[in-house]
């Protein structure tokens, strides 16, 4: 069986019955009998945010919704929490905090029981920090230098759903193209997508489609002819690039993520 669906979402999504994001995923959940796992691990109020997302996911017609409790290293490793997780058809990732996910969950015995469910076509969302976490690489923090207005990118390690992309989310709203540049100058073959506020892609058989509101943004430097970074005495750092490819990306357009290519909306030619 092919891999399930990854629904990457850029955090503030509408939650409300016409809310277009909530609706595909819960469309995507219902292929299946099994209903939602909510994960609010990443979030320090995890039952005021599992409240919020039980309700909009009840009210657009899910029947089983359900919160994962994962407090520690111990839930993670926990048999039956793990025996509850691959009895759901789809997974929902909270926003809050990457690192919290990072730490409580990677390498868990219930990361490799949600990576074989997905393996097997289990539906996976994540939002805001939920969203970052899916790729193989993420941004922990970007701290600015403050006397020069430089920032300084930490790298983690993610989920690893998704090979050599690193996702940045409330992209536009908080002004975040230069973390996301700086993130992949480093290494060329890391792709950079950026997600806004109430938006989402839709990510399979090696392609994503563009859901919601806003925009996504598309960062490439595998063919780029110059990269050079140079490190200051305060640990910033200075680019000098060129030959970056940028993709920009609004609702109904999809974008082949093996040939690096934008795929046109159906009914319009290229």
């Amino acid at each position: 069986m092919n891999c399930g669906e990854l629904l990457i979402i850029g955090g503030a999504e509408d939650k409300c019955l016409e809310g277009e994001v909530l609706n595909k995923f819960v469309e995507l959940a219902n292929r299946s009998d099994g209903g939602i796992g909510i994960l609010p691990t990443a979030s320090e109020i995890p039952e005021e945010v599992s409240t919020g997302y039980i309700k909009i996911f009840r009210d657009l017609g899910v029947d089983r919704v359900e919160v994962i409790k994962l407090d520690s290293r111990q839930d993670a490793d926990d048999p039956e929490i793990c025996k509850q997780l691959i009895s759901f058809s789809a997974i929902f990732i909270t926003g809050g905090n990457q690192s919290r996910l990072s730490e409580r969950i990677g390498k868990s015995k219930f990361h490799h029981a949600l990576s074989n469910a997905w393996h097997k076509g289990m539906v996976i969302a994540g939002t805001s920090a939920g969203a970052s976490i899916l790729g193989k690489h993420m941004i922990v923090a970007a701290d600015t230098m403050l006397n020069d207005n430089k920032l300084k990118v930490e790298i983690g390690i993610g989920f690893g759903f998704l090979d050599d992309l690193i996702i940045d989310q409330h992209f536009s709203q908080r002004g975040r193209f230069d973390r996301l540049l700086s993130a992949i100058a480093g290494n060329k073959e890391i792709m950079g997508i950026g997600i806004d506020e109430n938006t989402a892609i839709l990510v399979k058989e090696g392609y994503f489609e563009v859901f919601g509101q806003h925009q996504v943004l598309v960062l490439d430097g595998r063919n780029s002819d110059y990269i050079n970074i140079t490190s200051s005495d305060n640990g910033s750092e200075e680019l000098t690039l060129s030959g970056f490819n940028l993709h920009a990306l609004t609702r109904g357009y999809r974008f082949d993520l093996l040939t690096r290519k934008l795929l046109m909306k159906k009914g319009i030619q290229p």
